[in-house]
């Protein structure tokens, strides 16, 4: 789903105006009945407050009034500025209003306004300020969002929550901005739904955008499961292991057969139809009794139990018919893997994913990272990422996007630089981000899973990479996310994921509610 900069928003409401004709009031009223929609199918036995600022947003907020009165439901309007302030569509919208507004002027008046939120079980529709809001909140402004937050009562921000600036990539949300429970949005993500909203459930409704004209000037995309879902269609009836793809997973050592066993695990889970788990001799027992659907390869080690580089010997046979390889999960830092793990690289011919030691590999011989031989996907975490570039990790964190994106384009990759709000970097420079996960994956294995879980995709889609890696990542926090409302953050293992990955596979059918992205 495109993110799109609050100046490249107001050009696409221009450019729908003269492309089809309509006018601001369509696109006022368009949007006021998406948030009406929107507030009849969650809460359509609630009585709903409306707080209106003098603006546009405010503007979308009285027609959501009108359109919910005219339903049925019982409706209060508080302004923020008297009538006379309000102007162009918005002074139009205010005159349509089948309910008296009442004009909030002092504090005292807006603890009124929201006394008996919690005995009403109300909901609020905050339409204060949009798009054109610029730090800092002031005035009664502030009481206002004060006392919203402090009531207790659902609420339903109009286009961004109120006292967020569109543009923002902070990761948290301002402290004197509205806490909302949803948001209803318009055409397309701005950048602070992505990076301090995004576990807010949002619904991007269309106004009348032509969708071809909706492109992003940000140069990034909320991942969402229209994105995706085709991936995930059903399977023809006549369908065989070998329409999914043979996949191999090569890496482990002694004291870290887990992490390769955790990466072929995933890769089965995600659909790959058949998976080879490659590990040193002395592991091979361990990995093939934690999944009796996993096949195993032997390969030769040294006497520090790490993959040896007379491992080579076997690869031709080690990499028949597979249509994809992983590289690092518990391969280790011992050199001789490393060496191992960069002359497969430059002996493949498929499409790779490299992680973890497969990535430390190339420290310091980033130069021979070169996707444009064969499609090329690396996972790296923030440390991962600072020993590949030669940043410290403080400078990886401080600008991720960044980073990311000049890595993918340098060397011609897919770039998932995992943490808070995972991103995939694409070779082009289009960067993606998610907003499924949670703290409760901080723990060890996780990204093995995800590794696991791309390798899975990228094996029945090698020719839809994009898809198959964005689908990946939020599958992985979402599978995360119903693993923590199950069992708790605290008490989450990596392995708790692939049994919630069924479960999220099938949340993505498409919902009557209208919302592009849900956090369990």
């Amino acid at each position: 789903m495109k993110i799109v900069t609050a100046a490249a928003m107001r050009s696409l409401d221009r450019l729908t105006v003269e492309r089809l004709g309509l006018s601001d009031k369509d696109l006022m009223e368009n949007a006021g009945s998406a948030v009406a929609a929107f507030v009849h199918r969650q809460f359509s036995s609630r009585p709903v407050k409306v707080f209106c600022g003098k603006g546009a947003n405010g503007g979308d907020g009285l027609v959501a009034a009108r359109k919910l009165h005219q339903q049925g439901a019982t409706v209060e309007v508080f302004l923020l500025a008297e009538p006379s302030q309000f102007s162009g569509s918005a002074a139009i919208m205010l005159e349509m209003l089948p309910v008296k507004a009442a004009v909030l002027a002092s504090e005292e008046e807006v603890s009124a306004a929201l006394s008996e939120v919690k005995s009403s079980e109300s909901v609020v529709i905050d339409a204060i300020l949009g798009t054109g809001f610029r730090p800092p909140v002031t005035g009664l402004t502030t009481a206002v969002i004060a006392a919203i937050n402090a009531s207790g009562a659902p609420v339903v921000s109009v286009d961004l929550p109120s006292g967020s600036e569109a543009d923002s990539e902070q990761p948290s949300p301002p402290p004197d901005a509205i806490r909302a429970s949803a948001i209803v949005t318009f055409t397309a993500f701005k950048p602070v739904h992505a990076f301090a909203y995004g576990h807010v459930p949002t619904m991007v409704a269309s106004i009348g955008t032509p969708p071809d004209a909706i492109v992003s000037d940000f140069g990034m995309e909320r991942i969402a499961p229209p994105d995706f879902r085709a991936l995930f269609a059903p399977r023809a009836p006549q369908a065989n292991k070998g329409d999914y793809g043979h996949a191999l997973v090569m890496g482990g050592s002694v004291g870290k057969a887990g992490a390769a066993a955790m990466a072929g695990m995933a890769t089965l889970r995600m659909g790959a139809g058949l998976v080879t788990v490659a590990v040193p001799h002395s592991v091979l027992a361990t990995v093939a009794g934690f999944m009796p659907e996993l096949m195993t390869f032997s390969l030769p080690e040294n006497n520090k139990g790490a993959l040896s580089i007379l491992a080579l010997e076997s690869k031709r046979e080690m990499m028949q018919g597979k249509n994809v390889i992983a590289i690092g999960p518990g391969l280790s830092r011992d050199p001789e893997a490393a060496q191992l793990a960069r002359a497969l690289f430059d002996r493949s011919e498929g499409p790779l994913v490299i992680d973890a030691d497969g990535l430390n590999a190339f420290e310091g011989h980033t130069e021979n990272l070169d996707g444009n031989r064969h499609p090329l996907v690396l996972t790296p975490h923030p440390g991962e990422m600072a020993r590949l570039t030669g940043l410290t990790t403080e400078k990886v964190q401080a600008d991720r996007a960044a980073v990311a994106r000049d890595f993918a384009r340098r060397h011609h990759a897919w770039v998932v630089l995992k943490g808070h709000r995972t991103l995939v970097a694409e070779p082009g420079g289009n960067v993606w981000i998610n907003c499924t996960g949670n703290p409760g994956m901080a723990t060890g294995g996780t990204g093995d899973i995800l590794t696991g879980m791309i390798t899975g995709l990228v094996a029945q889609f090698p020719a839809r990479i994009t898809q198959a890696v964005v689908a990946a990542v939020y599958l992985h926090g979402l599978a995360g996310d119903f693993a923590a409302r199950a069992l708790g953050e605290k008490g989450m293992v990596a392995t708790d994921l692939l049994s919630f990955l069924p479960q999220a596979i099938t949340s993505l059918q498409p919902s009557e509610s209208g919302i592009v992205q849900v956090c369990p």
